[in-house]
């Protein structure tokens, strides 16, 4: 079989969270470039809007629904009305996320300071939110026993650092523990469950501080390639487990870090 064939998504239906910008946004784009029709969500509309005129512009077909993520029901609703508009459902990337604020590395950070506001927040959106997305994508795969769902975890789920902060370290170990469970449950199903582990991209979730020359250092000299990511970077691990070249993965978290596992 050859790579185009491996890698081709003409015809697949795909649910991409956090799809404004960062690395949403690139995992939407691939999709779309490789034959895949994407539903866009995120909780700025704007954004959302832009993005997707430029996907579309290049050829790719995608929709958009503005959506918070860590509101009950409303992930729900759009996934459902849009899987069954186009009668399936192949993809879907649970990525939607937030920084919850500095690590211990910053003052505010600490155990004692730490913002129980951002702790919650943190919590809702990485953990509560991809559960729900999660669990709305296996309604709908389960039943055609098909179906690929990603997770973006973070490095910060398999080792601990000074720089993000408390609740997204449990946030993101949280729901790399609960891809595992789900790819058990799942499997018998034929439906994958994986995870992305991504080290410091060059997005905008850490408040900022990844465009800025001292929050990029500092989280560059954590790396062994010595950079951060560009966001282009993720597009060949989403597409692999998008595409039916991951058909045997399940229950894996893999790390794209730069080589900070090792």
């Amino acid at each position: 079989m050859k790579a185009a064939e491996l890698f081709d998504l003409s015809g697949h239906v795909a649910v991409v969270t956090g799809a404004a910008s960062g690395l949403g946004l690139a995992i939407a784009q691939v999709i779309a470039a490789n034959g895949g029709r994407v539903a866009m969500l995120d909780i700025d509309e704007g954004k959302l809007k832009q993005a997707a005129a430029a996907i579309d512009e290049a050829g790719g077909a995608v929709e958009t629904f503005s959506v918070d993520i860590a509101e009950a029901g409303k992930v729900e609703s759009v996934v459902d009305a849009y899987a069954e508009r186009y009668g399936r459902l192949d993809c879907v990337f649970a990525n939607a996320g937030v920084s919850g604020g500095p690590g211990y590395g910053k003052p505010e950070g600490e155990l004692e300071a730490a913002s129980m506001e951002l702790w919650d927040a943190c919590l809702r959106v990485n953990l509560d939110g991809a559960f729900r997305t999660i669990r709305v994508a296996a309604k709908h795969m389960k039943p055609r026993r098909q179906g690929s769902i990603v997770v973006t975890s973070s490095v910060a789920a398999l080792h601990a650092s000074a720089l993000p902060s408390y609740g997204y370290h449990a946030a993101k170990a949280g729901i790399a523990q609960v891809v595992r469970v789900a790819a058990l449950e799942l499997g018998p199903h034929n439906v994958r469950v994986n995870a992305i582990a991504p080290g410091p991209f060059r997005t905008n979730i850490a408040n900022g501080r990844m465009h800025t020359p001292e929050g990029a250092a500092a989280f560059a000299d954590t790396v062994p390639l010595g950079r951060l990511a560009e966001l282009d970077e993720i597009k060949g691990l989403a597409l692999l487990l998008a595409s039916p070249a991951s058909t045997y993965m399940t229950g894996a978290i893999i790390p794209i870090d730069g080589g900070t596992q090792a």
